[in-house]
């Protein structure tokens, strides 16, 4: 009985269990049904929401495409155009190559006709019209050149001219020098005519104990309480004339004295070379030189160029150049240094072969001068190919501290041979008459012949004549080419 209850329990229990999972199941199938219908709707709106997307696309890609296609077509018909008018234009370029190809044909049987009647009309061959005619072209030709050439150089000449009168003007008003002619003798005055008894010596051993020593020569004639001391180098020279009186003042002449008074000399004139380069240096403000190098600056003081003393001269040159430099913009230390020291080989030029330019930039190189002023000093003359200006500047001075009037001079054997080779070089030329060296060679006047030489041919000569004075010969300055062509008709009333 109990067991039975339990059983009808449990039985119901499994009843109601069974019943609760069908409504479970039940329940799970309504809710899975209601969302498998929502997931559908989505489903169903999201694929029709992409569908209008793609059409709107597909719509857009179409009207693109449509209007692609429009546009080909219309470039297609308008290539189709160009393609008929380039085939227009062919045709018509073809019609007229034919053409003239036919007018050439023509041109050509007409040309020979008229050649062939040109010819015999003239007596000439073709070749031979042709040659005249070339030769006719060839001389218009180079008249138009020398007429060129004419204009062109004038206007450079003008412009050229002008910078330079500038310079040249600014650098001289702003430096005046005293010119002094140096000479080859020097002269001593007497107290006495008695004197010249006591300096002969017994024999004339004083004399020639002096000359020996010096190694100059010394000249007593019949000038009253007068004696010339005559020698080319001037260091001995007033080493000579420093002795001869002192032994004046003395009173003792004798060889053994005239020793001592030589050696003394020597001495003061040594010291006098040191003091004349320093005071160089101090006047034109140059520093830091080596002592050797204002030994040998102050050895200029004793030497001459064409009678110009050469230390005044390169003290006039540094200042020259150090006032152009500043007008050109250079280095003006630079330059007042290379003017100073471009003459510096003529100290030892004596001892050392070469060109004194030369030999000077060897001596700065030694004690490291700067480069600058080194090929300044060394291409002066030209000697070396200028690499920048100053070896232009320092001869631009050099030229005007020895072209100033007065500044130097040379002698008569030297200045006739100068003109001589310069009215050579004119009377050289082709056509050339005469010629004359006038203003002391600085102008060469040349007479032509006018049958050879016209005028516009002058102009070249002129040139030519000028470049080769340049190449060979050497002069201070510069010198004026001119060339005279004239035409003169004569006839006579009979």
């Amino acid at each position: 009985m109990f067991y039975s209850l339990k059983s009808k329990k449990a039985a119901l229990k499994i009843q109601n269990a069974e019943a609760e999972a069908r409504a479970i199941l039940e329940k799970s199938k309504k809710q899975a049904e209601e969302h498998k219908k929502v997931r559908l709707l989505e489903a169903e709106n999201e694929a029709h929401r992409r569908k209008n997307e793609l059409d709107k696309e597909f719509k857009q890609r179409n009207s693109e495409i449509q209007r692609l296609e429009r546009r080909l077509i219309q470039r297609e018909e308008n290539l189709d155009k160009k393609l008929e008018n380039v085939e227009q234009k062919e045709r018509f370029l073809q019609t007229r190559e034919q053409e003239i190809a036919k007018l050439k044909e023509d041109l050509q049987l007409v040309h020979e006709q008229h050649v062939a009647e040109l010819s015999r009309l003239a007596g000439v061959t073709a070749e031979e019209a042709k040659s005249m005619l070339l030769k006719s072209l060839e001389q218009e030709i180079r008249h138009e050149k020398a007429l060129l050439i004419r204009k062109i150089e004038t206007e450079t000449k003008q412009d050229t001219e002008r910078r330079c009168r500038e310079l040249i003007v600014t650098a001289i008003q702003r430096y005046v020098a005293d010119h002094t002619a140096e000479s080859t003798v020097s002269v001593v005055q007497l107290p006495s005519d008695e004197m010249k008894g006591r300096i002969i010596g017994r024999e004339g051993r004083n004399v020639r104990m002096l000359e020996q020593l010096t190694g100059i020569d010394l000249i007593i004639d019949d000038t009253p309480e007068v004696v010339i001391i005559s020698g080319f180098d001037p260091v001995r020279r007033e080493i000579a004339r420093m002795t001869l009186e002192k032994l004046i003042l003395d009173g003792r002449i004798h060889p053994a004295r005239i020793e001592e008074m030589v050696e003394k000399a020597q001495k003061e004139v040594d010291n006098k070379i040191r003091e004349a380069g320093e005071e160089a240096c101090l006047e034109t403000g140059v520093t830091g030189l080596h002592p050797d190098i204002i030994r040998l600056l102050g050895q200029l003081r004793y030497r001459t160029s064409y009678s110009q003393n050469v230390l005044r001269h390169s003290i006039e040159v540094a200042f020259l150049a150090s006032t152009i430099a500043a007008e050109l913009g250079l280095n003006i230390e630079k330059a007042k240094r290379a003017g100073l020291l471009h003459d510096i080989g003529k100290a030892v030029s004596a001892e050392v072969e070469g060109p004194h330019a030369v030999i000077g930039g060897t001596i700065l190189s030694k004690y490291n001068e700067d480069p600058d002023v080194i090929h300044g000093v060394a291409g002066h003359h030209y000697d070396e190919e200028p690499r920048n200006a100053y070896p232009i500047l320092i001869a631009t001075a050099d030229a005007i501290s020895a072209s100033r009037p007065g500044a130097r001079r040379e002698s008569v054997d030297k200045y006739i041979k100068r003109l001589e080779k310069l009215e050579k070089v004119a009377n050289s030329f082709e056509g050339v008459q005469k010629c004359f060296a006038i203003q002391a060679g600085r102008e060469v006047r040349i007479i032509v012949s006018p049958d050879k030489i016209d005028d516009a041919t002058t102009w070249e000569l002129a040139r030519n004549v000028s470049k080769r004075i340049e190449e060979e010969l050497e002069y201070p300055g510069q010198i004026k080419v001119t060339v005279i062509r004239e035409t003169r008709a004569i006839e006579y009333a009979k």
